[in-house]
């Protein structure tokens, strides 16, 4: 594909929103901060991913059973929630990334007001330590070839369409896309 074609190609891009994903307000605000079209489906892991129409005029994730996509952010609205994931439901947690990985999927992890400046001064809720806590998120980084990016509530719905739509760019420009070669 040439560049135009990968240009009219990102103009179908929409992102995915997991059904388990709550319509909150905040939610609602997160949505529209995306600046792009969204609906909703079943994702295998993580809470968003991305979803263009290929040149053939079909979707890559067509909205039927559930989603395996090759990139996904899984949200997290604060530290207390992630230090949650990493104690009490580690092992769903652990489970939903080796989905991930069985599937060559990577696992973009978005924590909202959170940093690891916070983390290394117990600024949250949960009698997990500071260093329990770094070195759970370092070992999923390494295991998993996960990527952590703090953010604010505020500007989590631009960084997920960012995420989502670079990825779909940068495959579109090695060709995974290009249904002639197939």
């Amino acid at each position: 594909m040439d560049h135009f074609e990968i240009e009219e190609l990102l103009k179908s891009f929409e992102i995915i929103c997991d059904t388990r994903e709550q319509r909150t307000p905040r939610a609602e605000q997160r949505y529209s901060a995306f600046g792009v079209a969204h609906s909703r489906g079943t994702l295998s892991y993580g809470d968003y991913c991305g979803n263009i129409t290929l040149p053939d005029g079909r979707k890559l994730y067509d909205g039927s059973g559930t989603i395996s996509a090759k990139c996904v952010v899984e949200r997290k609205m604060n530290l207390d929630e992630l230090a949650g994931c990493f104690t009490r439901g580690r092992d769903r947690f652990k489970r939903e990334f080796e989905r991930a990985a069985a599937n060559n999927s990577r696992v973009f992890l978005l924590c909202e007001d959170g940093s690891i400046e916070k983390i290394l001064r117990h600024d949250y809720r949960s009698r997990f330590t500071p260093k329990a806590f770094l070195a759970s998120v370092i070992a999923w980084n390494i295991r998993y070839d996960m990527q952590l990016i703090f953010c604010s509530h505020l500007t989590s719905g631009m960084m997920i369409k960012e995420i989502l739509y670079r990825d779909m760019k940068d495959r579109a420009e090695k060709g995974e896309f290009d249904v002639t070669q197939v």
